[in-house]
């Protein structure tokens, strides 16, 4: 497993894969920004700079998260919320089919390891509201304005 720490709007990025596939993208506050990027990890430091510049609204590099085969489903679904949008925990709980699974679907939104990869921040409330977020309330608003197709002064 390689290792690259990358400075981004947000704090620090932890990126870590191998050639098969990045395992995990976090946001920390340690770690050393890395002089040298390996090889396997080139094409993930790319695309995310160029979100974080504004000029990429999907990954294509290839991921690897780990966790149990629930998380996997969850993580597979929220792979497919569009840049821009939003859904409610409720409406992915209907859509991997099982209402009553809110709680259980809000907890593996919150051990996803690919942090924007990922976009479990594109995950709020039904009302609408900003409710947890593993990198804090603050970046999940960040990401939120810095994807909303019509800027604004501010949407929460």
């Amino acid at each position: 497993m390689e290792t690259v720490f990358i400075q981004t709007p947000l704090g620090i990025a932890k990126i870590e894969g191998n050639e098969n596939g990045i395992s995990v993208v976090s946001v920390t506050q340690e770690g050393e920004l890395s002089s040298k990027i390996p090889k396997n990890l080139k094409q993930a430091v790319t695309q995310l700079n160029e979100y974080f510049e504004g000029k990429r609204k999907e990954f294509t590099f290839l991921i690897n998260p780990q966790g149990t085969e629930f998380q996997q489903k969850v993580w597979q679904e929220l792979l497919h919320i569009p840049f821009g949008k939003t859904m409610s925990y409720l409406d992915l709980s209907k859509k991997l089919g099982d209402v009553k699974a809110i709680r259980a679907v809000a907890s593996a939104n919150g051990k996803n390891p690919l942090w924007i990869v990922v976009p479990c921040h594109r995950v709020i409330g039904t009302d609408g509201s900003l409710t947890g977020y593993a990198g804090g309330l603050w970046r999940k608003k960040w990401l939120l304005e810095h994807e909303n197709p019509i800027k604004q002064q501010s949407l929460f």
